[in-house]
């Protein structure tokens, strides 16, 4: 059986994995963005126990391997009874690691933004919450855009190690294809290939929306 043979025969294998690792991509990239906001609004202008709470889970996040943390929530949590798919095991480690790396992201946008403009929105009666809302966090959105890029992308190669805890992404199914075949060189070539697709649409469509969100007259290109 030649290479394109195989590939035909094994189309619906791979491309339910390819898939599964969009979709463990975009979901952990927007539900870690949810949670990644009141994460940075606790480390900038939270109180000191929220503050502490948010510094210390970015730390640990930040500070411990993925995998690390992959393994902890699939073999983990179990032995307190807690037992999860290893899809849903994988999107709880995914989305709680790309939070704590998109609030460090996102922090540098709000730290970019002067202390005058928080003091001009007091100055006209807008509460502290207020001022946040409306004037500084569409700016340090703004700003983070091509650091929240970069973790899409980083999402997107990260999915490969969860057919560790036996998630059939795209990765896992390469591999199958390749035990089964023996065309490894080339099935590694395509799937490198999809993988590179995947990078370009993220990185084109994060250049839009910067166009998209562009201040006329003001550059942040300085900030990438």
């Amino acid at each position: 059986m030649s290479f394109f043979e195989a590939l035909v025969k094994y189309a619906p294998d791979l491309l339910r994995g390819l898939y599964l690792t969009v979709e463990l991509t975009l979901i952990s990239a927007v539900v870690g963005f949810v949670f990644a906001v009141p994460l940075v609004l606790a480390v900038i202008y939270g109180n000191k126990f929220f503050k502490n709470i948010s510094k210390a889970y970015i730390t640990v996040v930040r500070g411990t391997p993925l995998l690390v943390q992959l393994f902890f929530v699939y073999y983990g949590l179990p032995s307190i009874g807690i037992k999860v798919t290893p899809f849903t095991a994988a999107l709880i480690g995914f989305l709680l690691n790309s939070a704590a790396y998109q609030a460090e992201y996102m922090k540098g946008g709000f730290l970019s933004i002067t202390t005058e403009q928080m003091e001009a929105a007091y100055s006209i009666g807008m509460s502290k919450w207020q001022s946040i809302k409306e004037i500084i966090f569409p700016q340090a959105f703004r700003f983070s855009i091509p650091a929240l890029s970069n973790e899409i992308i980083y999402l997107i190669k990260y999915t490969s190690i969860a057919y560790i805890i036996q998630v059939e992404e795209l990765f896992a199914q390469a591999k199958y294809f390749a035990s089964d075949t023996f065309y490894h060189l080339e099935i590694f070539l395509l799937i490198g290939a999809v993988y590179l697709i995947l990078v370009y649409g993220v990185t084109w469509s994060s250049d839009w929306l910067e166009e998209k969100l562009k201040i006329p007259g003001f550059d942040v290109s300085h900030l990438k």
